[in-house]
């Protein structure tokens, strides 16, 4: 039974009033950013492909996974494929986390496979469902995320984020976070190489979209970290991680300021949203 565009129209409009994204600029802007959502639904119906395409690298396995949002608390959302709708809408095809508390968490991992340092490389990419909502380029509706990598399981080490202050909607008022870019790579509309995902082009956005991490990058001094030191950073550097830990930064503290957690758009009802996790190399 096909849907009438404009019963659909007005259930995303309403979806929206409650969803992952807050309301970021003006109502004009924010209906304008509305409209797309009717191609991100079409695209929710053929996205993600089945059977995954084989040489796509995606985390498979989850290891935890506590949140349970309304309508996006599925966690395989998170490892069934990459189904970005572009720079202007966000995927549906996500799993939310939480704002603060356990559910502010999930842990992924290869199935017990490492992902390596590749040299002089971008080694993993995370992706979420940011937008831009204005005309200016490097405003969007993110869901920042703290990222985390561990050998072992119990040793956790980050990349030390920071956020600058100002408009919290300014992605260059947040460093070394997840959930800033948009995502273009989709299984369905927009296939990709894995090789092709982690092309630059040009400054700090992939060709499929999403946020890209070096393990050279990693932080001994992130003071978020659990159990990290100097000797685990070295050997996730030279041996690769197995699990990624995902978290909203509205439950992180922001040692910036000492005390306060990372700022969070004012609205919105629940944290990250999760629509994979690629690794560039596997062993």
């Amino acid at each position: 039974m096909k849907t009438n565009p404009l019963f659909l129209l007005s259930f995303l409009i309403c979806l929206w009033t409650f969803s992952c994204k807050p309301s970021a600029s003006s109502s004009d802007e924010t209906l304008a950013a509305l409209i797309p959502l009717l191609g991100a639904s079409a695209n929710a119906n053929v996205c993600p492909k089945s059977p995954l395409p084989s040489d796509i690298l995606l985390a498979n396995t989850i290891v935890s996974a506590e949140a349970n949002v309304s309508g996006f608390s599925d966690p395989n959302k998170a490892i069934n494929g990459v189904c970005g709708a572009g720079e202007l809408v966000g995927s549906l095809d996500v799993y939310a986390l939480e704002i603060s508390g356990s559910g502010a968490s999930m842990i992924l991992s290869w199935g017990g496979r490492t992902v390596k340092n590749v040299p002089d490389s971008i080694d993993f990419i995370v992706y979420d469902n940011s937008f831009r909502v204005s005309g200016d380029t490097n405003t969007y509706a993110m869901d920042p995320s703290v990222i985390q990598v561990s050998l072992d399981g119990s040793k956790y080490c980050g990349f030390n984020p920071s956020y600058t202050a100002g408009n919290i909607n300014l992605m260059t008022n947040w460093l070394k976070f997840g959930g800033l870019r948009p995502v273009y790579y989709n299984m369905t509309t927009n296939p990709l190489s894995n090789e092709d995902l982690f092309i630059v082009t040009g400054g700090t956005f992939l060709l499929g979209g999403g946020d890209g991490f070096d393990l050279q990058n990693l932080d001994e001094n992130d003071p978020n970290d659990v159990n990290c030191d100097a000797t685990a950073v070295s050997d996730i550097q030279t041996t690769g991680f197995k699990f990624i830990k995902i978290t909203s930064a509205s439950n992180v503290i922001n040692h910036a300021d000492g005390t306060n957690k990372f700022p969070w758009p004012p609205g919105s009802y629940n944290g990250s949203d999760i629509d994979g996790v690629v690794a560039r190399e596997l062993q």
